[in-house]
């Protein structure tokens, strides 16, 4: 349940601001206005030694009217299918000025400051109850706002130069209070969906694990702050998200995954897509499982559409965050944010080349498919309440700009609309709608000429082909397993190392297509789409959720998300032919395998 609560405060709204409150009976928004003046007026701390009190420069309450049902099945049997209804508030207090204040710090005790006290709250909207709890907050807040800026006053004092670049960025109020909506669990049959669908995956033996679910959620978000601004607004969105496993014949344990994602539940498909997607992602599981592992190999690299739009997300996620890092009392933290790729090796390089001259990049939150094909990263106003805005991040290869939240950064002070958040997370800049283009492409058949015609000029045997990058968020099905991954994986992925799934040699001379498992590409990072020699014009949508786990969120993990820990995002990109990447072969450690065959199944009716 709380991976649920995570996922879901920047699911995108499309209603203009502006709107004017309805005629209900909500008095969350009446408490949280009149608890608010009330901070504003009477809130300060009187310290010895100083003649004026310490008050709040500024205030922020959050709150989350959350509906949530979730189905889980495996095999055409249903595993559990719950419905819930909470309520969760988020206050935050800031004291210093916009200059410097008490947020973006970790002090020898760690992070303080990004978040507020936070709590569950009654469900029924009532006005007393909720002021009664706002109050406890905001006392709470403050208090530690005022000990966290003298922590972060006497560090900063130690420090021979400090950083002239603000902590808060000032915004002007946005007002937008949309009609309440009421959820609709009635107009499909989600439980026998998740039946029939997960049945798909009986027609194949040798999976050993599956698990297909649904994510249905409705909830109404509400943004309160001391300047000015008020916002509810509705938030709505589904998920349908599969991971399956097996062995392959020498014990190295194999996995796969399948996600479809809406902006509505109405809008999820229907049963019969759902299944040809499953058993498109079993079959090649199973022929995954008869692959010949990965050897080590230099050389050209075809990324098709379907593994270049997540390979994007995965490389680009950090390097368009604009936002200065928070200031650290450790070097630890310093350490684990480039060992993770959190930190943007763009910043500071206005006006450089970053990416080919005939690439340009657009964040647009404002739009709403791509050629009639959905796009699931849209808002109206971001988590900090800022309207979103269209940026062009690179103009023919040159970047231009950055995707900025509240909290300035060297290149900009301002927001530009995406600082984005799940519940209780510090908002970061963070991508929703990426568009990647570029002036001059190639048609797939072109393009996979010049693939071939670069492999038989080196002289290889044969050449690589990534058809799908791997998710293991959703494809592993064990936390033990992911864990075992992190451990050896999670180190080299801010040095650009990626997991690709489905992966093919093809011999130049034939033409032949061979598949292969456990391969890992090593170094492919910003340098590297610098001097991509092919780009495609077979342009393919990629929506996924961006993680907020803690030491994922902004990191090149951040791709790896699902719909309980994510945001919702889309990258637009074709395919991307590499001249030369370094590929590790097979590493994966053998497990014992079961000592008895599968049960016989039944086939999915």
């Amino acid at each position: 349940m709380a991976g649920l609560i995570l996922f879901l405060m920047a699911i995108g709204s499309g209603a203009a601001a502006g709107a004017q409150a309805p005629s209900d009976n909500d008095h969350t928004l009446q408490a949280m206005r009149d608890e608010m003046a009330r901070a504003k007026s009477r809130l300060e701390l009187k310290i010895p030694n100083i003649d004026q009190p310490v008050r709040p420069y500024f205030v922020q309450y959050r709150l989350l009217d959350l509906e949530v049902h979730e189905v889980v099945a495996e095999f055409g049997a249903l595993l559990s299918s719950t419905q819930t209804r909470n309520r969760f508030m988020d206050v935050d207090a800031r004291v210093g000025s916009y200059k410097l204040d008490s947020s973006n710090f970790v002090s020898d005790e760690g992070f303080r400051g990004f978040i507020g006290p936070t709590g569950q709250v009654g469900i029924d909207r009532d006005y007393d109850s909720l002021r009664q709890d706002l109050w406890i907050a905001t006392d709470q807040a403050f208090k530690e706002a005022v000990e966290t800026y003298s922590r972060k006053q006497a560090y900063l004092s130690s420090l021979a130069r400090q950083s002239d670049i603000d902590d808060f960025a000032k915004a002007e109020p946005v007002q937008l209070i949309e009609p309440r909506e009421t959820p609709d669990w009635t107009s499909r049959n989600w439980d026998q969906e998740a039946r029939d669908t997960s049945a798909t995956l009986r027609a194949f033996s040798e999976i050993h694990e599956s698990r297909v679910t649904y994510y249905l959620v409705y909830a109404t978000e509400y943004l309160l702050t001391s300047e000015g601004t008020e916002i509810r607004q509705n938030r709505h969105f589904a998920a349908i998200e599969a991971g399956m496993s097996t062995f392959a014949a020498d014990g190295v344990p194999l996995n796969h995954f399948y996600t479809t994602y809406a902006t509505r539940p109405a809008d999820l498909p229907g049963v019969e897509t759902v299944r040809k997607g499953l058993n498109v992602t079993g079959t090649e599981l199973m022929t995954l499982r008869a692959a010949p592992p990965a050897q080590d190999y230099t050389g050209p690299v075809l990324f098709e559409a379907r593994a270049a739009a997540p390979l994007l997300a995965q490389v680009l996620g950090p390097a368009v965050n604009g936002a200065r890092p928070p200031i650290s009392f450790s070097p630890v933290m310093e350490q684990m944010l480039g060992n993770l790729g959190g930190k943007s090796d763009w910043v500071g390089r206005l006006g450089a080349r970053v990416l080919p001259a005939s690439v340009s990049l657009v964040d647009d939150p404002g739009a709403k498919d791509f050629h009639g094909m959905a796009l699931i990263g849209g808002y109206a106003v971001d988590n900090e309440g800022v309207r979103a805005q269209k940026v062009t991040l690179v103009d023919s290869g040159n970047l231009k700009n950055e995707l900025m939240s509240r909290r300035p950064g060297p290149d900009f002070n301002q927001s530009n609309g995406h600082g984005r958040a799940a519940f209780l997370n510090d908002a970061k800049p963070t991508m929703s709608n990426l568009l990647f283009f570029s002036a001059e492409t190639l048609s797939a058949a072109d393009l996979k000429k010049k693939f071939m015609d670069s492999c038989r000029a080196e002289k290889l045997n044969y050449c690589l082909v990534v058809r799908e990058m791997d998710n293991p968020v959703i494809s592993l099905l064990h936390q033990e397993d992911f864990s075992e991954l992190l451990a050896s994986y999670g180190g080299g992925a801010g040095n650009g190392d990626r997991l690709p799934l489905v992966v093919y040699r093809v011999y130049p001379e034939t033409g032949r297509e061979e598949v292969i498992r456990g391969a890992r590409v090593i170094g492919l990072n910003t340098r590297a789409l610098r001097n991509l020699t092919g780009i495609g014009n077979d342009n393919f949508v990629y929506n996924y959720m961006q993680s907020q786990n803690n030491g994922f969120a902004g990191t090149a993990l951040g791709a790896f998300g699902s719909a309980q820990v994510g945001l919702p995002a889309s990258v637009v990109a074709p395919s991307l032919l590499f001249d030369e990447l370094e590929v590790r072969g097979a590493r994966g450690e053998a497990k014992r395998l079961p000592l008895l065959p599968p049960p016989p199944m039944s086939p999915a009716k």
